[in-house]
C-alpha cells in the first residue's frame, strides 16, 4: 500500500486526476453491472393440479395438453351442499370444479419436528411449503441440511387464510397457543427461515395473485445488493373451507362450467386452484463457479400499479404496458429479443383483451410480419393457484426452455373476437411447438396481475450452453448412500431411487452417486452401496428392496449422538505400493504435495528423490521400499484427513510407526524421515502426540511426552503388530483403518477405500464426500426427492 502511494506521487496533477476518473468510472460500470446481473435458476420445487407433484410431472401435464381441473374434493368440503346454479343464491358457489393438490389433511410432522398438537392447528399452506423448500434444495442437489447459518433469503407470496378462518370460526375456548404462529402470514416465510437455520432476509408478499411473481422480482434484487447468497422463491395456495368461493361466485368471477379458457370466445371465468412452486436462485456467476445445474436465468423484472381506475379490482392496461417495458429495460432487452409470453391470461372475456392489447402497445412491430410471437397460460391447465399463479407461469416457461419446446394452449378453439388478431404479431400455439435453441437467444417474458392492482413482469432466459467436453472419470467404482428419518421412508426412497435408474439407465454413475451424497440430507436410516454402473445400481437397491443379502450393500440405524470411534493402524511392511502410489501421485493432489514435501526434504539431505522412487519402474532396496512406504503411507493419512475421516487414535509398525509419528505430531515431518532412515546426527525432538498414540507391543495409550520418548528409546517389532494388540484395538475402537494397505493396484485402493467409507457412513462418520469426489468431474443432476411420511392432522368441524 505505502509502494502504491509512493508511485501516485511520483504522478503529475493531471495524471492523477485521470487516473482517479478511471477508477471512478470503472466503480460505476461494476454497480450498473450489479443492477443487471443474471440471477441462475438452480432448483425447482412444485406441487400443482393434476398430479404435477414434481417439476417432470407438470411438464407431463403442459406436454400432453391435460386439465388438472376437477370437482371438488369431499376432503375440502361438500361440493353438493354449496352449489347453486342460481349465483345470486345465498351461502351458494354455481361451481362444482377447482384444482386440487392432494394431502390437505396430512402432514410429515415428525420430519419436520413439529409437535402433533402444533400440527393440528398448523395452516396447510405452511404445511406444503416446508415440503416443496425441501424438494426444492434437492432437485438443486443442495443438501438442506447443511444450509444453517447461511446467507439464505425466503421470498414467500401467501393471500389465503382459509384455515385460520376454520379455526377462528370454532369456540373461543378451543384456541390455543399454536393458532396464531401456525397461521400467520409472516411465519410462511419466517417457519421455513427457522426450521432449515437460515439468516438472510425472509419476507412473507402478499399482493393478491402477483405474489409469487412479486418476490422473484423482490430476491432478484437482494442477491444482486448480496444481502444473500442464495434465495427460495415463490408461493402457495390452499382451499379449506368454500367461504372465498362463494364470495367470487357473487362477483360472477368464476368460470360456471369449470373450464379456464385463456384467449377464446366463449372464455367466461376464471378457476380457484391450488398450487405451491419454489424457485432457487443463486448470482449466475456463482452458480457457474459452484458447478450447478443451471435451468434458466432470470434477466431482469418490474413491479408497479394500477392506480386509480374504474373500479378497484379493474385491470389498467397502460400499467400492464409501463411494467413489461420497465422490465425490459431493467434487463437491457428489446422487445424483439423476446421469443414466447406466458400472460396472467385468467380467461375472462374482458380481462384477455386488456392484457393482450396492453402487449401489442409493447410488441407490435417489433418483428416482421411472418413473425409471431406466441402467448400462453398455464391457468388453463391449472387454473388460477392465485398466490402461487406466477410461479406457476415461471416454472412452465423454465420447463419449456429446459425441453426446447412450448407447450399446447388447451381449451382454445374459437379467438376472442374482442381481441384484434389480425393487427396484433401474437399466436397461441393449439399443439407443441418446438423451440430449440439456436443463434438466438430464448428468452421469454411472464406476467403475473393482482386484483389488488399491483403488476409485475418477469423476463426468463435460457441457461448458458453446457459445456460439452469428454470426462475421464478414474475410478472404476463409486459409492452411492441413501437415508431417511425411519426405514419405511428408507425402502420407499430406494425403491423411488430405483425407478428412475431403471428408467434413465444412461445416467453417469459418478454423477448420481455425487449427487445423492452431496445433494441430499443425512438421517439416522442408512444405506450405501459400492457400484459401477447405473443398471448394476439398479439391480443392487432391487436386491436390497427384496429382501436378498449382498456384500455390496451396506446398512445401518444410528442410535443415540455417539460418534464411533477410529484408530488408524500405519502398516510396517507393503511391497506392493509402488503402482497405486503414482496412480495416486498423478491423479490426487492432496497425495501428490505430501509427496513433494517429503522429496524436497530427502533430496537436500539425503540425495534421494522420492518422486523417482515412485514414478520410475525400478527394483528397490529394502531400505528404500520401506522409504517409499513411509511417505505413501503419510500422504495417505492426509487424503483420508480430505474425505473428513480422522482417528481418535494411531498405531503403527515397521515403517508405519515413523509414519504415525509425523502424522500425530509426535516427530516433524523432517525428524521422522531422519529418524526413520538413522542418519539424525542429534537426538530427535520428540513432543506429546496431538492424537493418541498407542504402543504397538501393549495396546496402550501414550499421552504424555516422557512415554514418547521412552517408547521410541527402545527396540520394537519391524515385522509386524502384536496380535494382542490387534485384538485390543478391536476391543476398544468401533474401525481400524489400515494405512497403506492393500496398495497393489488402483483398483485394490479403491475397493478398500470405498467400503470403508459405506461401513464408516452407515455408523454415522460425518463424510466429506466433495472431499472424496474432489478429483472428478462430477455434474449435479435431478434425482427423486425425499418420500414424505405423512398422518392426518386436521381440526374438527
Amino acid at each position: 500500500m505505502k509502494a502504491e502511494f509512493e508511485d501516485l506521487e511520483k504522478l503529475s496533477p493531471i495524471k492523477r486526476s485521470l487516473l482517479a476518473l478511471k477508477q471512478l468510472r470503472e466503480k460505476v460500470e461494476r454497480l450498473e453491472g450489479a443492477k443487471s446481473e443474471p440471477i441462475a435458476v438452480v432448483g425447482i420445487g412444485c406441487r400443482f393440479p393434476g398430479g404435477a407433484n414434481d417439476p417432470e410431472a407438470f411438464w407431463q401435464l403442459l406436454r400432453e395438453g391435460k386439465d388438472g381441473i376437477t370437482q371438488i374434493p369431499i376432503d375440502h368440503w361438500d361440493k353438493d351442499a354449496y352449489y347453486d346454479s342460481d349465483p345470486a343464491r345465498p351461502g351458494k358457489m354455481y361451481t362444482r370444479h377447482g384444482g386440487f393438490v392432494p394431502d390437505l389433511q396430512n402432514f410429515d410432522a415428525g420430519f419436520f419436528r413439529v409437535a402433533p398438537r402444533e400440527a393440528m392447528t398448523l395452516d396447510p399452506q405452511q404445511r406444503l411449503l416446508l415440503e416443496v423448500a425441501w424438494e426444492a434444495l434437492e432437485n438443486a442437489a443442495i443438501a438442506p441440511d447443511r444450509l444453517a447459518g447461511s446467507q439464505t433469503g425466503v421470498f414467500i407470496g401467501v393471500c389465503g387464510n382459509d384455515y385460520w378462518q376454520k379455526l377462528l370460526s370454532r369456540p373461543i375456548e378451543t384456541i390455543d397457543a399454536y393458532v396464531t404462529t401456525g397461521n400467520s402470514h409472516s411465519l410462511a416465510s419466517g417457519r421455513l427461515s427457522y426450521f432449515f437455520g437460515l439468516t438472510g432476509p425472509s419476507l412473507s408478499v402478499d399482493t393478491a395473485c402477483s405474489s409469487s411473481l412479486v418476490t422473484l422480482h423482490l430476491a432478484i434484487a437482494s442477491l444482486r445488493n448480496e444481502e444473500c447468497d442464495l434465495a427460495l422463491a415463490g408461493g402457495v395456495n390452499r382451499l379449506a373451507i368454500p367461504d372465498i368461493t362463494v364470495n367470487f361466485s357473487k362477483a360472477k368471477m368464476l368460470s360456471p362450467d369449470g373450464r379456464c379458457k385463456t384467449f377464446d370466445a366463449t372464455a367466461n371465468g376464471f378457476v380457484r386452484s391450488e398450487g405451491c412452486g419454489l424457485l432457487v436462485l443463486k448470482r449466475l456467476r456463482d452458480a457457474i463457479g459452484a458447478g450447478d445445474r443451471i435451468l434458466a436465468v432470470l434477466r431482469g423484472s418490474a413491479v408497479n400499479q394500477d392506480g386509480r381506475t374504474g373500479g378497484l379490482t379493474v385491470p389498467n392496461g397502460s400499467s400492464q404496458q409501463a411494467v413489461i417495458e420497465q422490465a425490459l429495460k431493467n434487463s437491457r432487452l428489446e422487445p424483439e429479443q423476446i421469443t414466447y409470453l406466458e400472460l396472467h391470461g385468467t380467461g375472462t372475456f374482458l380481462g384477455d383483451p386488456i392484457e393482450v392489447g396492453a402487449l401489442g402497445r409493447v410488441f407490435a412491430g417489433s418483428r416482421p410480419p411472418d413473425t409471431l410471437l406466441s402467448i400462453g397460460s398455464v391457468k388453463a391447465n391449472i387454473g388460477h393457484s392465485e398466490a402461487a399463479a406466477g410461479i406457476a407461469g415461471a416454472i412452465k416457461v423454465i420447463l419449456s426452455l429446459q425441453h426446447e419446446t412450448i407447450p399446447p394452449q388447451i381449451h382454445f378453439h374459437t379467438p376472442n373476437p374482442r381481441i384484434d388478431w389480425e393487427n396484433l404479431p401474437f399466436a397461441v400455439p393449439t399443439r407443441p411447438i418446438p423451440w430449440p435453441r439456436g443463434e438466438k437467444e430464448r428468452i421469454a417474458g411472464v406476467s403475473s396481475f393482482g386484483f389488488s392492482g399491483t403488476n409485475a413482469h418477469v423476463i426468463i432466459a435460457e441457461a448458458p450452453p453446457a459445456e460439452r467436453t469428454e470426462r475421464e472419470n478414474d475410478r472404476p467404482t463409486h459409492l452411492f448412500t441413501a437415508s431417511a428419518r425411519s426405514e419405511a421412508a428408507l425402502k420407499r426412497l430406494v425403491e423411488r431411487d430405483r425407478a428412475y435408474f431403471t428408467d434413465q439407465p444412461d445416467l453417469d454413475i459418478a454423477d448420481v452417486c455425487h449427487t445423492a451424497n452431496t445433494g441430499r440430507a443425512d438421517f439416522n436410516f442408512r444405506l450405501a452401496t459400492i457400484s459401477s454402473s447405473v443398471p448394476r445400481l439398479a439391480r443392487q437397491l432391487q436386491d436390497w428392496g427384496d429382501g436378498r443379502a449382498s456384500d455390496t450393500i451396506y446398512q445401518g440405524q444410528i442410535q443415540g449422538n455417539a460418534t464411533p470411534s477410529l484408530v488408524f493402524l500405519f502398516v510396517g511392511e507393503n511391497s506392493e505400493t509402488s503402482a497405486t502410489a503414482a496412480y495416486l501421485y498423478r491423479t490426487r493432489s492432496v497425495f501428490r504435495k505430501v509427496i513433494d514435501r517429503c522429496d524436497a526434504i530427502l533430496t537436500r539431505d539425503d540425495s534421494i528423490s522420492l518422486v523417482t522412487l515412485l514414478t520410475e519402474n525400478q527394483e528397490l532396496s529394502p531400505r528404500l521400499s520401506s522409504l517409499l512406504l513411509f511417505g505413501s503411507e503419510y500422504a495417505l493419512y492426509h487424503l483420508w484427513l480430505s474425505f473428513g475421516v480422522s482417528p481418535n487414535a494411531t498405531i503403527g509398525y515397521g515403517a508405519g510407526e515413523y509414519a504415525a509419528a509425523a502424522a500425530t505430531g509426535i516427530l516433524s515431518l523432517e525428524d521422522a524421515l531422519r529418524t526413520f532412515l538413522e542418519n539424525q546426527r542429534d537426538l530427535p525432538r520428540y513432543a506429546s502426540p496431538s492424537i493418541p498414540f498407542i504402543n504397538q507391543r501393549t495396546g496402550e495409550t501414550i499421552s504424555d511426552l516422557s512415554g514418547i520418548v521412552d517408547y521410541f528409546g527402545c527396540e520394537r517389532s519391524e515385522r509386524a503388530i502384536n496380535p494382542a494388540t490387534l485384538m485390543c484395538l478391536e476391543k476398544n475402537y468401533d474401525f481400524v483403518i489400515e494405512i497403506g494397505n492393500p496398495l497393489q493396484t488402483p483398483e485394490d485402493y479403491w475397493n478398500y477405500s470405498l467400503s470403508t467409507l459405506a461401513r464408516l457412513y452407515v455408523r454415522g462418520v460425518s463424510i466429506d464426500w466433495s472431499g472424496v469426489d474432489r478429483y472428478l468431474d462430477c455434474r449435479k443432476i435431478s434425482l427423486p426427492t425425499y418420500p414424505f411420511q405423512r398422518s392426518r392432522y386436521w381440526i374438527g368441524e
